[in-house]
């Protein structure tokens, strides 16, 4: 990692961005692009948590982001008829606490990142006494239902992705 430029490829994908942005490639896009690409990274090393993740099953990874693609544009259909056509009396828009296993800041906002792409669910907040995600649920019908989903179908393909040690019982 270089002093100067820790992130050549975000400072380089930086620079592309903003030019792109603004259509044009003058020499002084050019270089407020490359101001950009510089001083972005750097600013942020410090938010960086210690160390990098590891990936270590990339073939669940892969299942994980497509049964998440089906899922987002399954929850756009259902948020679509609930407005469109729902008596918003019989909306039961809720919160609910989902227990987490995960403890790997890399995995936590992975799954954040999933669960707030998903039209009608938002993460809210993790409660740090019992590790527990709180989340909103636009139209919440069982809330036994969506436990196990974030548990099953989000949580321990993100544990296996990204803690192997604690789905072998090993402490992470």
């Amino acid at each position: 990692m270089n002093r100067w430029l820790p992130y050549p490829l975000v400072s380089l994908g930086l620079c592309i961005l903003w030019l792109l942005l603004n259509q044009s490639v003058e020499p002084a896009h050019l270089l407020l692009g490359g101001a950009v690409g510089i001083a972005a990274p750097l600013l942020g090393r410090k938010l960086q948590p210690a160390g990098y993740p590891r990936l270590r099953a990339p073939l669940v990874l892969i299942k994980l982001l497509a049964m998440a693609a089906v899922e987002v544009v399954r929850s756009c259909f259902n948020v679509c008829r609930i407005i469109l056509f729902a008596d918003y009396a019989k909306v039961n828009a809720r919160f609910i606490r989902v227990p987490l296993r995960l403890r790997d800041p890399y995995a936590l906002a992975a799954l954040s990142c999933l669960i707030n792409m998903t039209p009608g669910t938002v993460w809210v907040e993790i409660l740090p006494e019992g590790h527990e995600l709180v989340l909103h649920v636009f139209d919440l019908q069982d809330e036994a239902f969506w436990i196990d989903t974030i548990r099953t179908r989000y949580e321990q393909p993100l544990i296996e992705i990204f803690e192997p040690e604690a789905r072998h019982g090993k402490p992470a």
